[in-house]
């Protein structure tokens, strides 16, 4: 049986992270969990902010992080559609595949901002997404990305689009 993988996902808003979720499930026989998708199915119009994301988001992984290790840890891959997008969020990732004690992959999407936004407004106008931004809220946000650096030992793959 092979070892089960837990694989992150980061990069910007509408970088294509949800599509990659998609493709690694079926690349790896994962099971994919979609933050997006338990923020809009449990708290539906009840995100006006970001501080409501991070508190509802906060909550979710409370529920969430036990069940990935329990999945990891019988010996089934996961894929989080969770942003790994800054050091901390990373850090708390990568501590259900240690807590597993299985080895973890961050695929980082690499994509120019403006390449992002197009996709972004294209999304929403196509309402095909949980959540629609606004140019205001992607700056916003992005204004908090980091990108994985070398020094938080992660496994990152590099995906250039």
């Amino acid at each position: 049986m092979p070892t089960p993988v837990l694989h992150l996902l980061c990069g910007k808003i509408a970088s294509g992270k949800s599509t990659l979720a998609r493709s690694l499930k079926a690349e790896h026989s994962a099971i994919l969990l979609s933050e997006d998708h338990w923020l809009a199915k449990l708290y539906p119009d009840q995100i006006k902010s970001v501080a409501d994301y991070i508190l509802h988001a906060h909550r979710i992984r409370d529920v969430l992080g036990p069940l990935v290790i329990d999945m990891l840890s019988t010996g089934t891959s996961v894929v989080l559609d969770f942003p790994a997008n800054t050091p901390a969020d990373r850090h708390w990732l990568r501590s259900l595949a240690d807590a597993a004690k299985v080895p973890h992959r961050v695929h980082y999407i690499e994509v120019e901002d403006d390449t992002c936004r197009q996709r972004l407004h294209h999304r929403n106008a196509r309402a095909e997404h949980d959540f629609a931004a606004s140019d205001a809220e992607f700056d916003l946000i992005t204004s908090y990305f980091r990108a994985p650096d070398e020094a938080e030992g992660l496994d990152v793959v590099i995906h250039r689009i």
